[in-house]
């Protein structure tokens, strides 16, 4: 899974941190970091996160391709 956040899209509400605080983070200066490939073991935290993000910045890829649910 790799997981890719538009940073032009993000507003940092963090509604991603908190969905998903294994992937999701703020650095010292509130810009947004994250994984982009966590352990499969946290996709149904990451598609939550996808879900929450108003600015829906957050996408997930699979190597065939897109998550066919996101």
């Amino acid at each position: 899974m790799r997981v890719t956040v538009d940073m032009n899209l993000c507003e940092s509400h963090g509604q991603c941190v908190f969905a998903a605080p294994d992937v999701f983070s703020f650095d010292d200066d509130d810009f947004l970091v994250y994984e982009a490939r966590p352990s499969d073991a946290l996709r149904a935290h990451v598609r939550t996160a996808m879900g929450m993000c108003p600015a829906r910045a957050i996408s997930i890829t699979d190597e065939d391709g897109p998550d066919p649910t996101s």
